[in-house]
């Protein structure tokens, strides 16, 4: 059995519906569809949960929201229309989003939290009533009804552990089940959201409550590259990785992927196929578990992020002060701020940071308390930060692969202020100046993928 999740792009209109179905029906393994919002149809276009936001945001000022409403409405009614549905057949959609304003809500973020959901959730009732019209066996399944229970945090949920026990009892006859993505129910009953993109999270949970055979993610893409196409031309497609080369490379930026939204899959050990809706004979890219996978070259891909920035301390005999790393800790928690990593020497300590977490008042006070509390005798915020990712299985057993990615950096003067190679050996984090980025990202590419030869 597998379970298919298609991303928004994948159905913004009546033939991408189609296009959906067409791949639905060509393999009777695909019993569970997960849905998205309905996607952007051309360039300027504006995504259903970008206008329900808004619909939401009207309601809390107490606006007129009818030019909105009809706005929303008519992209699942054109979808309908073109299938040639009936007002009665709509009615439903009409109803639930006309009823979201007089809804009551414990605060203005669940009401939010609902307004989002119901991109979704419209979209995946629309679906089993355009499967049912055209003659297939569909039914909707609420979240609330397969028991997708979440934590209570309303626009960024996580899932609990009784979901998966109330999935595994749910029945897969011969009946397509079309779930919405991205949101549950709090054990209050109250709708709660999964972060921006959390469709792809719902999918993995389906899949590993389900224990599912397959994952397949239809998305706008062909494949996963190994270098991003917008850095380098015609970059080879992944046919093979694991999870874990999935996530190291989520983590510098492969936008294919929410960067949490695999986990419940690798939890469960379920393969994930990333194809392409527009071209579903192709056969994008497997992800599987790191038993039994044998790579196929050195590294698997090469990504970057320039939304990073670092703090760097010296201070003489800085090793040898006990609790130096604690009091730095506990000024990082009086402003609720983590960091990703912290690279250090004898006299030295440099902690990188998501930048998206600060603001100038945060970097500035911060900053201020940590000259108060440790007294280092150099303290500098480096907002001019990117982090390189090299990743692959085949760098574990290889040696010199260190050298082979800093001699092409080198050889373009590009500076490396931090190497951190990771305890699984299957990644190489780089720093380096921002402008720098997409040039090491190419460089790196180059100096592998141009002398290797490439298996599938």
């Amino acid at each position: 059995m597998k379970v298919v999740k298609f991303g928004g792009s994948s159905l913004a209109d009546g033939p991408q519906f189609e296009k959906v179905i067409s791949i639905m029906k060509a393999d009777p393994e695909r019993q569970v569809i997960i849905t998205s919002a309905p996607g952007k149809r051309h360039d300027g276009d504006i995504k259903v949960t970008d206008l329900l936001i808004k619909y939401a945001q009207l309601t809390i000022k107490h606006a007129d929201t009818s030019k909105i409403f009809n706005q929303i409405f008519s992209r699942y009614q054109s979808i309908g229309d073109y299938f040639g549905l009936t007002e009665d057949a709509l009615a439903p959609i009409w109803h639930a989003l006309s009823e979201l304003p007089t809804t009551d809500y414990p605060d203005d973020d669940y009401l939010m939290a609902a307004f989002k959901a119901h991109g979704e959730r419209l979209n995946a009732r629309l679906m089993a009533t355009v499967m049912t019209h055209l003659g297939l066996k569909a039914r909707f399944v609420d979240p609330k009804e397969a028991g997708i229970i979440v934590s209570d945090e309303p626009n960024n949920a996580t899932v609990l552990p009784e979901t998966y026990t109330h999935l595994a009892h749910i029945d897969v006859d011969d009946t397509i089940l079309v779930f919405p993505g991205f949101f549950g129910f709090t054990p209050n009953g109250q709708i709660a959201t999964f972060s921006r993109g959390g469709s792809d999270i719902t999918g993995a949970i389906v899949a590993r409550g389900l224990k599912a055979d397959l994952y397949e993610n239809f998305t706008d893409v062909d494949a996963i590259y190994a270098a991003n196409p917008k850095l380098v031309d015609h970059p080879l497609a992944i046919h093979r990785m694991t999870y874990r080369e999935m996530r190291e490379l989520s983590y510098a930026g492969f936008s294919v992927f929410h960067d949490e939204a695999i986990i419940p899959a690798i939890q469960g050990e379920i393969p994930i196929n990333v194809k392409n809706t527009n071209r579903p004979d192709l056969p994008g890219t497997l992800i599987v578990p790191e038993k039994d996978f044998k790579p196929a070259q050195t590294i698997t891909g090469v990504a970057s992020s320039t939304r990073f920035a670092a703090l760097y301390l010296h201070r003489y005999l800085l090793n040898k002060e006990v609790g130096f790393t604690l009091k730095l800790l506990q000024v990082f928690k009086k402003y609720n701020v983590s960091y990703e990593h912290m690279p250090s020497g004898i006299d030295d300590l440099t902690v990188i940071f998501d930048k998206t977490q600060f603001d100038e008042d945060t970097i500035h006070n911060m900053c201020h308390d940590i000259r108060e509390v440790l007294q280092p005798d150099t303290l500098e915020w480096i907002d001019d930060y990117a982090i390189i990712m090299v990743v692959g299985e085949g760098m574990r057993n290889k040696v010199g692969v260190i050298e082979q990615i800093i001699q092409p950096l080198a050889q373009h003067d590009i500076g490396v202020h931090m190497i951190n190679q990771g305890a699984s050996r299957i990644s190489i984090m780089l720093g380096t100046r921002r402008a720098d980025a997409e040039e090491a990202v190419k460089s790196i590419y180059n100096a592998f993928f141009s002398s290797e030869p490439v298996k599938n």
